[in-house]
């Protein structure tokens, strides 16, 4: 691994990548710390605290959230324009279906439409979100309908600049530009996190408790470790089907290679898409009825059993769905047949996709329920133990940033051996 990394620096390129995605964070750290004027963020901060939802907002925003920056939204927006965007395009209307088969092309439409969407998500959530925090907890110094849209515009602004400086990494840096934000976002508010456990679990112990105080704090760090292993097994477990190619194909015909299927090939979307589903109904609520946003929001807790069980579901389910925008196996039956390639005593064609489609299916049930247990236990934990709730934050934070980071370190490796394979060719 070291060797690895010694290797990434050594080579110009991939190194002025990872310069240029740490300035770009850089800039958004910065961001996250200038406040919108003329909001109170001490009263919004304790109205986030009794709220799971809104904390799970906060974290994927890196603590902008609770200080109402001008980045407080972060990309969420732009999360829920895509998964509303692929829902639609699944044979639901028929040119966004067409768009999907188009190629680059269509796929640069897409996305083009995806950022619509997101401006005008991006201002609905901000402007109700103020509307509404305003009327509960008087957090803006001016409460007319300007200072609404005023304070809208600034947040909808800083969305959309986030997600361009997400475009950036991606194209100029290294990983995918969108989840490296939320990752950065995550990170820093990790130190934060423990010396917050520590402190009530440790220095907060009553007299005669400390030992106890310590047991609870070294579980709270276990618990991240196993998280750690846990999305770790999950991001490495892969399927292997023998694939043999035919005589004529170019290769030896009893030379069998393999072709590798991910338990999980979701990764940790599923629970980025989970979260910003379940806040949904309470931000149009925010907006129309104060009461009824005060009873979903309650509802929809995710230190409440019926709330966590919701949370558990939206997971498993999405877990199907992005694998299934993700590992197409038909498309994979397709390019098996045209390359010579065959599983072995299955035949070519329909019996190769059904197959295909059975073993993902097989799979994917697999690393959905592993997900979901990973994703559902650090909110159990603090319902049946003296751990405090920020665990459960936490550990859903685990999840993303490790995925994340595995997913990146993954692209600077198959980056570091193309430019291998090119200087060697020359």
């Amino acid at each position: 691994m070291m060797h690895t990394f010694a290797s990434m620096f050594k080579n110009k390129e991939i190194r002025n990548r990872i310069f240029f995605t740490l300035a770009l964070l850089l800039i958004y750290r910065i961001g996250s710390a200038i406040p919108v004027p003329g909001v109170d963020s001490a009263q919004l901060s304790a109205s986030i605290a009794d709220n799971s939802i809104l904390s799970m907002m906060n974290l994927l925003g890196g603590g902008a959230f609770e200080r109402m920056s001008v980045l407080a939204l972060g990309v969420t927006p732009y999360i829920t324009a895509s998964i509303i965007i692929q829902l639609l395009s699944m044979d639901v209307i028929p040119s966004l279906t067409e768009m999907t088969k188009s190629g680059e092309k269509g796929r640069l439409e897409l996305d083009r439409i995806t950022r619509y969407l997101a401006v005008v998500l991006a201002f609905v959530q901000s402007f109700s979100m103020v509307y509404g925090f305003d009327k509960q907890y008087g957090i803006l110094s001016n409460s007319t309908t300007a200072g609404y849209l005023y304070t809208a515009t600034i947040l909808t602004a800083g969305t959309q600049f986030l997600v361009w400086l997400g475009d950036q990494i991606s194209v100029k840096g290294i990983g995918n530009g969108i989840s490296i934000i939320i990752f950065a976002g995550i990170v820093a508010g990790i130190p934060a996190s423990f010396a917050e456990v520590y402190s009530i679990e440790v220095s907060g112990a009553a007299a005669g408790a400390e030992f106890s105080g310590i047991l609870s704090f070294v579980l709270y760090c276990i618990l991240y470790f196993v998280i750690i292993v846990g999305v770790v097994i999950m991001e490495l477990a892969v399927r292997k089907i023998p694939i043999q190619y035919s005589g004529n194909s170019g290769a030896r015909g009893n030379d069998i290679t393999y072709l590798p299927f991910k338990i999980n090939s979701a990764s940790v979307i599923p629970v980025i898409f989970a979260a910003s589903i379940m806040t949904a109904p309470q931000i149009v609520l925010s907006f129309v009825n104060a009461d009824a946003y005060s009873k979903v929001s309650n509802f929809l807790s995710l230190q409440k059993p019926i709330g966590l069980a919701i949370y558990a579901v939206l997971t498993f389910l999405f877990t199907f769905f992005y694998t299934d925008l993700q590992v197409d196996p038909d498309k994979v039956a397709e390019n098996l047949g045209k390359s010579g390639a065959y599983i072995p005593g299955i035949r070519p064609g329909s019996e190769t996709r059904t197959y295909l489609h059975k073993v993902l299916n097989r799979i994917t049930v697999l690393g959905a329920a592993a997900l979901t247990v990973i994703a559902v236990v650090p909110y159990l934990l603090p319902m049946f133990t003296s751990l405090p709730t920020s665990v459960s934050l936490g550990g859903t934070g685990i999840i993303i940033v490790v995925g994340v980071a595995m997913e990146t370190v993954a692209q600077l490796k198959g980056q570091l051996t193309q430019k291998q394979y090119h200087g060697f060719l020359k």
